[in-house]
């Protein structure tokens, strides 16, 4: 495996109630360091700056909008399409299968390779209304939960998905993020997901391993070309509130002041040796093009935020790079 160059993204969503032109305009002025944009598409992601039925049926449409977005040095890095299509409501899982099909659809059309989702989460048993996530099964009601969701919904969603993206778009990969609350929220339940399909990939946000204590460099090593994106993400913790009702506060992520951590910009929580660290093992990895900025910070507005993650990132980029040059 070569290393790759990485590129900075972000993703739109964060500035869901401005239009994509002016996005776009604020990000060559503010945040130079980006050059990609990643674009809700459907599912649970807003679809303001993505009009996916248009552009599905018109050529036209499709390379207009590429042109605006290619007309300020950007690009496309990914689509994004996060939700449950496994989900129990059977309304809900056709609208979000339907918005991932779609995506895998659109994105052949405008020579995307990367979509971002999540691998959604079903019932528990049948007749369940809601899903139900197995993150553990030290009580007898958890056990074998997933067992039975992996046997009787996910082995046969995710495999048909998966063969749907090879024959609609060869070179693409759905890269799923790997988050408690879905069936792939880390190395072992996403080797397992991966086994069905080579479309299936990982888009790794560091954030989501801070708080689950899991080490994302070692995740970065072991999952290696699985790999195919990125998101810029960071957590602070606050000692006193994880004291009192560690990682698993049910409120969260309200009242943010009270929460054992919150999401944060990239660098507030872990300095840039981290930072640099990771981007080397990106890199190492392969296939991951795009560390894509996703604004999640409750104490920060992302016109603030968004620029001085593109500041970190682009020097551990650089500085990375650098120390692969040298040794």
């Amino acid at each position: 495996m070569g290393n790759a160059t990485i590129k900075i993204g972000m993703v739109t969503e964060a500035m869901a109630n401005k239009p994509l032109k002016e996005i776009m305009d604020w990000v060559v002025k503010a945040a130079p360091e980006l050059t990609g944009l990643e674009i809700g598409t459907g599912a649970y992601a807003p679809t303001g700056h993505c009009d996916m039925p248009g552009l599905l049926k018109d050529a036209g449409a499709r390379r207009a909008y590429k042109k605006e977005i290619e007309s300020r040095g950007l690009e496309i890095c990914a689509f994004n399409c996060w939700g449950n299509p496994m989900h129990p409501d059977e309304g809900i899982a056709r609208a979000h299968d339907a918005a991932l099909r779609d995506t895998i659809r659109l994105a052949a059309e405008c020579g995307v390779d990367r979509i971002v989702g999540m691998a959604g989460c079903p019932a528990g048993s049948a007749g369940d209304v809601t899903p139900h996530f197995a993150g553990g099964g030290w009580l007898p009601y958890l056990e074998n939960v997933y067992q039975r969701q992996w046997d009787e919904r996910i082995q046969d969603y995710w495999a048909e998905v998966g063969a749907f993206a090879v024959k609609t778009h060869p070179d693409l990969m759905i890269c799923l993020e790997l988050h408690p609350g879905t069936v792939a929220y880390n190395v072992q339940t996403f080797e397992k997901l991966a086994t069905l399909s080579p479309a299936i990939a990982a888009n790794i946000d560091p954030s989501h391993f801070f708080w689950m204590h899991m080490d994302a460099n070692l995740v970065v090593r072991r999952l290696g070309d699985r790999i195919g994106y990125s998101h810029g993400k960071d957590v602070v913790f606050r000692p006193e509130k994880l004291a009192l009702n560690g990682l698993l506060d049910q409120r969260w992520p309200m009242p943010a002041e009270e929460m054992p951590w919150n999401f944060a910009v990239v660098g507030r929580g872990h300095d840039l040796p981290w930072w640099r660290a990771l981007m080397a093992d990106l890199a190492a990895a392969g296939r991951v093009r795009t560390i894509s900025i996703e604004h999640e910070d409750p104490f920060v507005a992302p016109e603030i935020g968004i620029p001085q993650a593109a500041r970190l990132l682009a020097e551990a980029i650089g500085s990375a790079a650098k120390a692969t040059v040298n040794a």
